[in-house]
């Protein structure tokens, strides 16, 4: 079960330098609402408003998220001020776990002593590539060996890790992304956040795309390589806790080119689930009389926009004599054929 999230943003801060792609005030959608640095007084307020929200079910615990910029990149400090203001709601029961972002070398023993001494439990780390070149031409300022050495770090203290990685980068091909993957898979983190790399207005990226010198993915493009991710992710039980920027009008208006969909993600699985669908019925045939089943929680990701799983099926003569069932029992992401 997914937990309830405060989101506190603290975007750019922390970071040392601008990621050739990033624009963290577009991404996290708060675009003109980090101009003040948040303090022990604003991440209060924010807890104190979220938590007195009607209608929200708080089964699955209480998370409080600092999102953007990069959390222990912030002076020793000013990290303890905002995760003091967090600390009294962990010991009266009201906020179950803390979670922060941020760059892989910024994780050492004394920074993870203070997570700890805060009650931290959850790190996400901007891994982005496992390749030299590409981070280079990212602009990203660390090495593929820092993310490695980050994970296992926070892992023997006991920490719930998560990767963050991107498709599309400069310098990037799909050999290069699929060896980043392969390595992320083997160091198993917790949960990894799958990201097409969008070209945003202002942006480093934005200039190279308009010399000439970046070519962005297609959505066609962006939505196959998420599903090759996925499927790797899937197969060693990581699970893909996102795929494709949080959309938002203001993301929307900021997009110049690269593969943005408000349901990127949804794309990937539908197209997850049409392959799958397609190898389970091609084993099957000759069969006549088949039923094929799908989870009732992926019927809109299954039919795809406009039916278009479906029509491809059709289209491939895989459906004839072929029943369609979505079933409330079966768990999600899988597919069935009796």
């Amino acid at each position: 079960m997914t937990p309830f999230i405060i989101p506190i943003f603290i975007s750019h801060q922390g970071c040392p330098q601008r990621c050739i792609f990033c624009d963290q005030h577009t991404i996290t959608g708060h675009a003109g609402l980090e101009e003040e640095p948040a303090t022990s007084a604003t991440v209060k307020e924010t807890i104190e408003h979220w938590l007195n929200r009607p209608g929200k079910e708080r089964n699955a615990g209480v998370q409080v998220a600092f999102y953007g910029g990069s959390f222990t990149g912030l002076s020793g400090p000013r990290q303890r001020e905002l995760l003091r203001a967090v600390k009294p709601y962990i010991e009266e029961g009201l906020v179950d776990s803390i979670r922060v972002s941020t760059r892989p070398d910024y994780i050492d023993e004394a920074t993870i002593t203070v997570l700890k001494e805060y009650s931290v439990s959850i790190v996400e780390l901007g891994i982005q590539s496992l390749d030299h070149d590409v981070l280079e031409a990212s602009s990203r300022g660390h090495s593929a060996q820092q993310s490695e050495d980050a994970i296992r770090l926070l892992q023997e203290k006991g920490f719930t890790v998560g990767a963050q990685l991107m498709c599309g980068l400069p310098g990037d091909s799909t050999r290069k992304l699929m060896q980043t993957v392969k390595k992320v898979a083997g160091l198993a983190p917790d949960f990894v956040r799958i990201y097409p790399v969008l070209v945003l207005k202002g942006s480093g990226l934005e200039k190279k795309y308009r010399e000439g010198t970046y070519k962005p993915l297609s959505l066609a493009r962006g939505v196959a390589l998420g599903c090759r991710l996925k499927t790797l992710f899937d197969q060693h039980g990581i699970k893909v806790v996102r795929m494709g920027l949080q959309p938002s009008e203001e993301l929307a208006s900021k997009v110049v080119a690269g593969p943005y969909h408000p349901s990127f993600g949804e794309l990937v699985i539908s197209r997850a689930l049409f392959k799958k669908s397609r190898k389970v019925l091609r084993k099957t045939i000759a069969a006549r009389g088949k039923c094929l089943s799908i989870a009732a929680a992926d019927e809109s990701a299954f039919r795809g926009p406009n039916n278009v799983s479906m029509k491809r099926l059709a289209a491939l003569g895989m459906l004839n004599g072929v029943e369609l069932i979505f079933d409330k029992e079966q768990a999600r992401n899988t597919v069935l054929v009796y």
